[in-house]
């Protein structure tokens, strides 16, 4: 299972609106690390699905929603609860440390 496409289009909604945390990988086509974690991000998509709602935001799409979250690396992970921005990670990193991202909000 991979995470839901987020746009600006739909981040209202599929975001803020979400009656549970939203985990956003924002990454590119053509980045290295981004491709890396990919894996992971999907599988934890698919473990708490349910009680977590994963997104993927392309930054060469959406331009305009990393330039609002002040992306200047990635991939970079963006966690919502709520509505607001309650936890942000830059870099590849263990799907342990991905999780514990949120675990505690779930």
């Amino acid at each position: 299972m991979s995470g839901i496409t987020i746009t600006t289009d739909n981040f209202n909604s599929e975001v803020l609106q979400s009656p549970v945390p939203v985990l956003i990988d924002f990454w590119a086509v053509w980045c290295g690390p981004c491709k890396i974690i990919s894996p992971v991000i999907d599988e934890i998509a698919g473990e708490f699905s349910g009680s977590l709602k994963v997104g993927k935001v392309n930054v060469d799409e959406e331009a305009a929603l990393a330039e609002q979250h002040g992306i200047t690396s990635i991939p970079t992970l963006v966690l919502y609860k709520d509505g607001e921005l309650v936890n942000q990670k830059s870099g590849a990193a263990p799907k342990n440390d991905i999780i514990n991202l949120f675990k505690n909000l779930i």
